[in-house]
């Protein structure tokens, strides 16, 4: 009896490669927006090249960290509800 092993539609690697293509296409095309039109500025800090896509790689990269941390926080052990 031979077991057929499915995978699921996002661990396909055809499908994980376009993922990939289409994720870094999406930066590189946050950024080079930012060379034909630029949003307005309300700050004095925020009026540098690709400040856009740098604040969304930071404020994401700190909700994964606070996730992370959060996680660290409120987790419990395997037999607390059975204490």
């Amino acid at each position: 009896m031979s077991k057929k092993t499915e995978q699921d539609f996002f661990e396909r690697p055809d499908v994980r490669r376009v993922l990939w293509w289409l994720l870094w296409g999406s930066c590189a095309l946050t950024v080079l927006l930012e060379l034909w039109w630029t949003p307005p500025i309300h700050f004095h800090f925020a009026d540098f090249f690709g400040f856009e896509a740098v604040l969304g790689f930071v404020s994401c990269a700190v909700l994964i960290v606070g996730a992370k941390l959060l996680g660290y926080l409120l987790k419990k052990p395997e037999d607390y509800y059975d204490r």
